[in-house]
């Protein structure tokens, strides 16, 4: 049966590569604060990168900021990465950067949303409401989601380093290692996996202890100063995959995006063939 990340790891063998290319028109880099220039500005980047991108990651919100014209820009940037998959012959999946969170009712709505009218293969959630939430978007084990559990920001500290005592249990840990093992527990059909951000390696390898198959998106590296070998370090699992690392700026304000992308990708490779010689 396909399952989201089995395609995902078909893709990440296609193209020897860990890299999430992240589509995020901010507005200070577009030719104009419209719609249709961050259309342009995401079309170029997927067609320098897409040898590249182990899976492209729109961020919604880049796009919900022009209004309906925004969506529409939006469904025109999954589609065509879906030709541009075709051209490679390769599919290279979506992962719709939106983390909603919502009630049952309300999720299906959302769910309906990325998966059937935009065309997103994966989505970002928030599960703090819980299973019920969730379940909309995993009921088709072909899509997908990464369920919030540590993130990349300072003020992640706020409330994910809480400790927490599960019901049943009489031994509290931090809610992010709850989070990571609900996670493991509710992904009968292998299509959650969890962000945990690069930028709390140490933390990235507690998590990595508690949930060793999970797939992790780990944004932060670069611009928010996660380090490549580090996160690599603390994230992978014992196959050599197992983390998908986002890039945006540090790919698309290069000169050369292209090149940005190859070069990530190459160290990408690099890094993973040293930890596993080293053993």
């Amino acid at each position: 049966m396909e399952t989201f990340f089995s395609f995902l790891e078909r893709r990440v063998d296609d193209c020897s590569s860990l890299l999430c290319i992240g589509l995020d028109p901010h507005i200070p880099d577009l030719n104009e604060p419209t719609a249709a220039s961050a259309l342009d500005f995401c079309l170029t980047l997927i067609k320098q990168t897409a040898p590249y991108a182990a899976a492209f990651k729109p961020n919604a919100a880049f796009f919900e900021v022009f209004g309906a014209e925004g969506w529409t820009a939006l469904k025109q940037v999954i589609e065509a990465i879906s030709e541009e998959s075709n051209r490679l012959g390769s599919r290279i999946p979506v992962i719709l950067d939106s983390k909603r969170g919502d009630i049952a009712s309300t999720a299906e709505a959302y769910s309906q949303s990325a998966f059937e009218t935009l065309g997103a293969d994966c989505i970002t959630l928030n599960p703090y409401l819980g299973h019920d939430s969730v379940e909309p978007f995993i009921s088709n084990p072909e899509k997908g989601v990464f369920l919030l559990c540590k993130t990349s920001n300072a003020g992640s500290m706020d409330l994910q380093n809480l400790l927490v005592l599960p019901m049943g249990s009489d031994s509290p840990s931090p809610l992010y290692i709850y989070v990571a093992q609900l996670a493991q527990q509710w992904n009968v059909n292998n299509n959650i996996g969890i962000v945990v951000g690069a930028t709390h390696p140490q933390i990235m390898g507690m998590i990595r202890a508690a949930v060793p198959d999970l797939w992790f998106l780990s944004p932060g590296v670069g611009a928010q100063g996660g380090e490549l070998e580090l996160a690599l370090k603390s994230g992978l699992r014992k196959d050599g995959k197992g983390i998908l690392i986002p890039v945006s700026r540090g790919i698309s304000r290069a000169a050369n995006p292209a090149k940005a992308a190859a070069e990530f990708r190459d160290q990408i490779v690099n890094i993973k063939r040293d930890i596993f010689e080293r053993g």
